[in-house]
């Protein structure tokens, strides 16, 4: 019998509504099939979900005093670490941990996000600590000031110098650091240099039931309508700037060529520049939908127009295992197996997606070929089921060390 597994979140896994929830919530899952769980995860949660996350786990503690970006932002200037990590850093949090680990026989601690290095000290040899990175934040934070100019250029630099530091002491602890793709494992391997530092893949899959072709349609959408969707939490800069860039450049040559094309952002938090984006001819802003899957299911197209992306975008997985037709940014389609030109489209440039998009809408049966291939290629690729597999030989290996 194996003993149990201490699971740290930045983010309350349930529900499983954006990116991160999504993974750490079917990792979660998996594994309490090999052993009693402990979770401990800043949360904003209400009654369901702590019953939620109790039906799953043998103990859930669930934090609630995660600091401001203001104050976290003072905060680093004082300790000197990166302002995103010093955001989840909470005595409270570390208290529950410690009773965790003092009350409970763990044999493996799983950190699930970089942050949550910070509260994984030194461990008997007889705990494993797993550090599930996910993606590479230090590079996120690089890109930013790549594409920012003045202050925010200089402040993103410097909080990328930072957590790439930060990253490196917590992955030389760890006895495996996991990254959602191959791309995001290369590129932090390429960080590390020539460390001794071990390094694993553990990708993401889609709900194959739950985004599945043939759902109902939106009932406020003409269903003669061309309309194209984006998806994604539209406070989170790269939708935004990937909302922003689509409804500006794009949509205007695919309107030029196809007048009553429609463009839909779909997400909940829309910032005000999000907002004022539906003030655009063809363009409609929903903020918070109760369900995605109508969008989906009511669009000709589905796009993923990001310029800074990490990991695997689970929209795109969501959008093919739907049976829709993709048109993805190269930063977008990063890290998914898929083919270019049969199961999903690849344009980076305004005019190279407005190109693609403009031969799906006019082109029915290419459409068709491409949304049949892309349920396909989930289908045989993408299953969460397949995709946790290699979790048990990570967590419970039956050597010492797992080989990078």
């Amino acid at each position: 019998m194996n003993g149990g597994i201490l699971f740290l979140a930045h983010r309350q896994p349930f529900p499983p509504n954006r990116g991160d929830s999504i993974r750490s919530w079917n990792i979660l899952k998996a594994l309490a099939k090999l052993a009693p769980v402990h979770l401990v995860s800043f949360a904003d949660s209400d009654p369901e979900t702590q019953q939620a996350l109790d039906q799953v786990c043998a103990s859930a503690h669930l934090i609630r005093d995660q600091k401001g970006k203001t104050t976290a932002m003072a905060a680093a200037l004082l300790s000197g670490r990166p302002a995103s990590v010093e955001m989840f850093s909470s005595p409270t949090f570390q208290a529950a941990v410690d009773l965790v680990l003092n009350e409970h026989d763990i044999a493996t601690v799983y950190a699930f996000s970089g942050q949550m290095g910070q509260y994984v000290g030194d461990l008997p040899s007889s705990i494993r600590f797993v550090m599930d990175f996910t993606d590479v934040d230090s590079e996120k934070f690089a890109s930013y000031g790549r594409m920012a100019v003045g202050v925010a250029g200089l402040a993103n630099r410097f909080e990328a110098r930072r957590l790439r530091a930060f990253e490196l002491q917590v992955a030389k602890r760890a006895d495996i650091n996991l990254f959602v793709s191959k791309t995001e494992e290369q590129m932090f391997r390429r960080v590390a240099g020539n460390g001794n530092v071990p390094l694993g893949v553990l990708e993401n899959g889609v709900d194959l039931d739950r985004f599945s072709p043939g759902h109902g349609l939106c009932d406020n959408i003409d269903r003669d309508t061309p309309l194209i969707v984006f998806t994604g939490q539209m406070d989170y800069p790269p939708n935004v700037g990937a909302a922003s860039f689509f409804a500006r450049e794009v949509l205007p040559i695919v309107r030029d060529r196809q007048a009553d094309a429609r463009f839909a952002i779909v997400g909940r938090a829309p910032t005000e520049d999000v907002r004022q984006l539906a003030e655009l001819p063809g363009v409609i802003v929903t903020g918070e939908v109760p369900d995605t899957r109508p969008w989906l299911a009511s669009a000709r197209v589905v796009v993923a127009p990001l310029r800074i992306a990490r990991g695997i975008q689970n929209k795109v997985l969501e959008a093919m295992a739907s049976g829709k037709a993709v048109v993805a940014s190269p930063e977008a389609a990063e890290g998914i197996d898929a083919c270019n030109g049969k199961e999903i489209l690849i344009a980076g440039s305004a005019a190279a997606q407005a190109d693609a998009i403009i031969s799906l809408l006019h082109d029915p049966v290419r459409r068709e070929r491409m949304e049949l291939a892309a349920r396909a290629a989930m289908e045989a690729r993408y299953s969460w089921d397949a995709k946790m597999a290699p979790l048990a030989a990570f967590v419970f290996p039956s050597n010492e060390r797992v080989a990078a």
